[in-house]
């Protein structure tokens, strides 16, 4: 493996809040160790076009606070093809850039993976996701400020339904895992949580919804993960509750993109910061083909290939809590 010199840094996927702070973290590594830092916008598309910026430490100042991304991000269908990804290191050649980090989540460092398998590129993976779904760290950059997001908003809700004794089933992002649902649901005090790992089942639903309204509560919230199954939607819940539980008035609120914006909380910054440091100082190490991560409070690096095959896991321990607290 040739020496390091530059750094080519991009975010890829969908966005989350402490992207730019993991990029921050990035490119004042690279300037602490002395080396040079390219920023790549739009993902992998822009690496084809060879859409490229020189970075430096004053280059991504008071962008730590920022949600989003500012060097973009998109998806590319021209990087799925392996021309595609031949004119991308062909770009990557010709800017003198010798490593890459990627931040993002599953399919971004499986792109990532493929790329460095035909072309012996190092790549360094940072996770970047608001669904928590990658395996190789307990937190995802984003993560904990959509938690902090979600529960602000469902305290909110919470008035609504107290004020008129309702029924509201709030959608979350969760198409795959049930991860923001969970934990923002028992930090809620919903009193029902519905995500992909457990299929809780309409009679069961309804068994809990009748039993909180024998108990007294005059107003229910239920979180659903957007890929819960026991249901084609949430609308479809609503209208199924409603006519097998008519003392009910039923309200939906999906709560949609509004989950991937904001100020990142001080945890994301601090979790992107420590990413970013760890990715550089992996690279220049002679490590590649790795994503860092957080396990028990330190950081830690793991294959690719193992980060995308396997999968998070769900909290059993946090789902027994949430059927306690519920009662």
């Amino acid at each position: 493996m040739k020496e390091i010199k530059k750094i080519g840094v991009m975010t890829s996927g969908g966005d989350s809040p402490g992207m730019n702070a993991a990029i921050r973290s990035v490119v004042r590594t690279c300037a602490f160790y002395g080396i040079e830092s390219a920023g790549i916008y739009r993902g992998y598309q822009g690496m084809i076009e060879g859409d490229f910026i020189e970075l430096n430490a004053r280059s991504v100042k008071g962008i730590i606070n920022k949600g989003g991304t500012f060097l973009k991000s998109a998806r590319s269908k021209d990087f799925r093809t392996k021309e595609g990804r031949k004119e991308a290191y062909n770009q990557l050649v010709k800017a003198n850039i010798d490593a890459l980090v990627v931040i993002g989540g599953d399919g971004s460092f499986t792109g990532a993976l493929i790329f460095n398998q035909e072309f012996d590129f190092p790549v360094m993976g940072i996770p970047g996701t608001i669904d928590n779904d990658i395996a190789g760290t307990s937190h995802t950059i984003g993560y904990d400020t959509t938690l902090n997001t979600v529960v602000d908003v469902i305290d909110k809700i919470r008035d609504t339904a107290s004020s008129h004794n309702r029924l509201f089933f709030v959608e979350v992002m969760g198409r795959d895992v049930g991860h923001i649902a969970l934990n923002a649901g028992v930090g809620a005090g919903a009193e029902e949580i519905l995500i992909p790992e457990e299929d809780l089942g309409l009679d069961r639903l309804l068994e809990s919804l009748t039993r909180s309204k024998e108990s007294g509560k005059s107003s229910s919230i239920v979180i659903v993960a957007e890929g819960d199954k026991i249901g084609k939607n949430v609308f479809e819940l609503k209208d199924y509750v409603e006519e097998n539980l008519p003392e009910y008035e039923v309200r939906v609120s999906v709560l949609g993109h509004m989950q991937r914006g904001g100020s990142p909380s001080c945890f994301d910054r601090v979790l992107a910061s420590r990413m970013g440091v760890k990715a550089v100082e992996s690279l220049l190490e002679g490590k590649f083909n790795l994503m860092v991560g957080l396990k028990s409070d330190k950081m830690t690096v793991t294959p690719l290939a193992k980060a995308i095959k396997g999968q998070s896991k769900i909290n059993k321990e946090l789902i027994r809590v949430s059927d306690i607290m519920s009662i």
